[in-house]
């Protein structure tokens, strides 16, 4: 059971490590290139999307970068060692930055356990379509994106149930991105920032 996230609101004292940061932290914790070049379209996405929006938002668009070149910091390790790379990396963005937004993303960038309100928790939410944005290190569809993962990942009922909900989850962040934002991300290539 997930405990539900806390709302609060943004510090501008917190420190925010700019591109050139992230990607000395990727040094530090030998990532390898295919993990840095889905982060790269992962901050690309978050920060397109944050630009799109009609309104202002809460939070600085570096922090959103910061968190999606930042999201995936724990997966190699765990890769090889075992563990939830969610969970090590906000550890470790949290040690690093001292930044708990950056952080909440990283750790919630797998699954959302709260509500599904995109003005209190754009970074995070925003973070989490993103990465489900990204195959690889490749932008694809909703749609193809999770039709890799029940294929790669949904071995058994458990598996298959826990996918379906995050792809409903997917759905209703970007349909609540599209509503409160008046903006339509399905008709978004996000690589090159025009329509399709």
């Amino acid at each position: 059971m997930f405990l539900q996230p806390v709302y609060f609101p943004y510090d501008s004292r917190w420190k925010i490590p700019a591109r050139e940061k992230c990607i000395q932290y990727w040094n530090d914790f030998k990532l390898p290139e295919h993990i840095r070049e889905h982060s790269r379209l992962v901050a690309l996405i978050a920060e397109n999307i944050y630009h799109a929006a009609n309104k202002t938002l809460h939070v600085p668009v570096e922090a959103v970068v910061a968190s999606a070149l930042l999201h995936d910091i724990g997966k190699f390790y765990c890769i090889e060692h075992g563990g939830f790379h969610n969970q090590l990396g906000a550890s470790l963005v949290m040690q690093l930055t001292g930044n708990p937004a950056i952080a909440q993303g990283v750790m919630h960038h797998v699954f959302w356990p709260g509500e599904i309100d995109v003005d209190k928790f754009f970074l995070p939410l925003v973070l989490i379509y993103s990465d489900k944005r990204v195959k690889h290190d490749t932008i694809v569809s909703l749609e193809t994106r999770f039709q890799d993962l029940f294929s790669r990942y949904g071995l058994n009922e458990r598996m298959n149930g826990l996918i379906t909900k995050s792809w409903e989850q997917a759905v209703a962040i970007q349909n609540s991105f599209n509503q409160n934002f008046g903006i339509d991300l399905n008709a978004r290539t996000f690589d090159c920032g025009r329509m399709v």
